[in-house]
C-alpha cells in the first residue's frame, strides 16, 4: 500500500509541527510556503510556552477598552477604523463574545487542548528536535496593586485544569526573584511551570528534521489553486507556479493568510480570521541582563531573555493585513520596558524592530478540523497569541484527524463548521491581499500571496 501524501500549505510553526506529527505516522509530507519557512508570526514573537495563559482575547471589559483606545496609536489594543464591511462584521462578532459566559467556555476549551502541551514539547526534544529552550517559569509584574489583585483572582478559573494560583509577591520579593525589575514594580506572582523558547530556532529545527526525514519543503512556493472533485468534496492536488502536487490530504495552515488560500478552494468557506499585528523589539546585547520571562500585564508587553538578546513583544493592532511599522507603537513598547526594568532606555533606537500578523478569530478560538464540505482538507489556523504554545497539541490532533478520519473530542469547540458557509461566491481572487509576511526595521522579511 503506498504511503499517504499530505500537502501542507503554510510553513510556520503550526504547519511544521503538523508535518512532523504526520511524518511520524507514515505520511509523505510536502510543505508549501509562499515566503521563508518559519516566517510571519512564527518568526519574531515572544516564544512563550504558556498553558496557564489559555484565556482568549475577547473577554469581559475588552469592548470598553477597545473603544477608549481606538484612536490612540500607542495603546495596547488598537482598532484602526477602515472602510471594510467584512472587518466590521468580524469586529461585531468579536465584541459579542466579550462576555463572561463565552470567555469561560473558550478558556475551558483552550485549557483542555493545552493539557498535554508541556509533555508534547518534552517528546519533541526527546525525539532529537533540538532548539533553544528554557524552563524558568513566568513572572507577572505590576505597577498597580489593584491590577495585581484582579489578575491574581482570575487565576482561580484555571483551578479545574490543574493550576493552583501561586502566592502574591511584594515588590521586594519580585525584585529578589528578578533583579532586572525596577522600583516602580509593587508586586507580582510567579508561575513556575511555564517555559519559553526561541521561535525561529524551533521552526529551523523542525524544518531540518522534516527535510532529514524525507519531507519536501518548498519555500517561495505559494498555492495558487487546487485540483478537486467538487461534487465529491475531495482534493486531488495542489497547484503551484511550478506545477501540481498530488495530495491524498491537504492541511491549510497559512496563519492570517489562510482565508485567502481557502477561497482558492471554495469561495463559500467562511474562515473569519483577521490579522492582529504584533510588534517586537530585540535588544542585542541587552542594556542589562534579564533572568527569566516577565509579563508586564498592564502594558501587555512580554519580556523574553534569549541567547544574546532580550526581546520585548506586545500590542494588538487591527489595521488589516499589512507589515507597516508604526513608530508610536514601537515607542510604547520601549517605554513600557523602561518603566518596569532597571537601567532600561526609553528610546527604541537601540533595538531591532519587527512586526508580524497574528491570525485572530472573532471568538478567540483557532479553527482546527475539516473544512466544511470537504472530506480530505483540514485547517489549522487562528491561534492568536498562542501559536507556539498550542502548536504541538494542534499537530497531534490534526494528525489523528487525517490519519483516522475521526476528530478527537478536544477539537469539537474548534470545528471550522461553527462559522458556517457563505452563500456568497464573490470575493478576492488568487493573489489578492498584502504580500509581506513580516517586517524587521522597515524591511520585509518574507512574502505571501493572499
Amino acid at each position: 500500500m503506498p504511503e499517504p501524501r499530505v500537502v501542507i500549505v503554510g510553513g510556520g510553526v503550526i504547519g511544521l509541527t503538523a508535518g512532523w506529527e504526520l511524518a511520524r505516522r507514515g505520511w509523505r509530507v510536502t510543505v508549501l510556503e509562499a515566503g521563508e519557512v518559519g516566517g510571519g508570526a512564527s518568526f519574531g514573537n515572544a516564544g512563550w510556552v504558556v498553558p496557564a495563559l489559555s484565556d482568549p482575547v475577547p473577554a469581559p471589559g475588552v469592548v470598553g477598552s477597545s473603544l477608549r483606545w481606538m484612536w490612540r496609536q500607542d495603546s495596547p489594543l488598537r482598532i484602526a477604523p477602515r472602510a471594510d464591511l467584512g472587518f466590521a462584521r468580524w469586529l461585531l462578532a468579536f465584541w459579542r463574545r466579550c462576555n463572561r459566559r463565552d470567555f469561560r467556555a473558550a478558556l475551558a476549551a483552550t485549557a483542555a487542548l493545552n493539557r498535554r502541551t508541556l509533555a508534547l514539547y518534552d517528546a519533541l526534544a526527546g525525539a532529537g528536535v533540538r532548539f533553544e529552550a528554557y524552563q524558568h517559569g513566568l513572572l507577572f509584574a505590576y505597577r498597580d496593586p489593584k491590577a495585581l489583585a484582579h489578575d491574581h483572582r482570575a487565576l482561580d478559573l484555571l483551578r479545574p485544569f490543574g493550576l493552583d494560583p501561586p502566592p502574591i509577591l511584594g515588590g521586594d520579593a519580585a525584585r529578589e526573584r528578578e533583579p532586572a525589575l525596577g522600583d516602580a514594580i509593587v508586586g507580582g506572582f510567579h508561575l513556575p511551570d511555564e517555559r519559553h523558547l526561541r521561535p525561529d530556532d524551533l521552526t529551523r529545527a523542525l524544518a531540518e528534521r522534516l527535510a532529514a526525514d524525507g519531507a519536501d519543503l518548498r519555500p517561495h512556493t505559494p498555492a495558487i489553486g487546487f485540483d478537486a472533485d467538487r461534487s465529491g468534496g475531495r482534493v486531488r492536488g495542489v497547484r503551484t507556479p511550478g506545477g501540481a502536487i498530488p495530495a491524498g490530504a491537504v492541511l491549510l495552515a497559512a496563519g492570517a493568510w489562510t482565508p485567502g488560500v481557502a477561497r482558492l478552494l471554495d469561495r463559500r468557506v467562511r474562515l473569519p480570521i483577521e490579522a492582529g499585528k504584533g510588534y517586537g523589539l530585540d535588544y542585542a546585547p541587552p542594556p542589562r541582563p534579564v533572568g527569566a520571562p516577565i509579563y508586564l500585564h498592564e502594558a501587555r508587553v512580554a519580556v523574553t531573555p534569549l541567547a544574546g538578546l532580550v526581546r520585548l513583544a506586545g500590542t494588538m493592532e487591527f489595521s488589516g493585513l499589512n507589515a507597516r511599522l508604526v513608530p508610536n507603537r514601537i515607542a510604547a513598547i520601549a517605554r513600557a520596558g523602561a518603566a518596569a526594568l532597571r537601567d532600561w532606555p526609553p528610546d527604541p533606537a537601540r533595538a531591532t524592530h519587527w512586526t508580524g500578523p497574528r491570525p485572530m478569530t472573532p471568538d478567540g478560538l483557532p479553527a482546527i478540523g475539516l473544512v466544511p464540505g470537504w472530506e480530505n482538507v483540514a485547517v489549522a489556523a487562528g491561534h492568536a497569541m498562542l501559536g507556539i504554545t498550542l502548536a504541538p497539541a494542534t499537530a497531534e490532533a490534526v494528525a489523528d484527524l487525517l490519519t483516522t478520519g475521526d476528530a478527537p473530542p478536544t477539537l469539537r469547540p474548534f470545528d471550522p463548521a461553527r462559522f458556517g458557509r457563505s452563500r456568497r461566491v464573490a470575493g478576492r481572487g488568487p493573489g489578492a491581499g498584502f504580500r509581506e509576511r513580516g517586517r524587521v526595521n522597515g524591511r520585509p522579511v518574507a512574502a505571501d500571496d493572499g
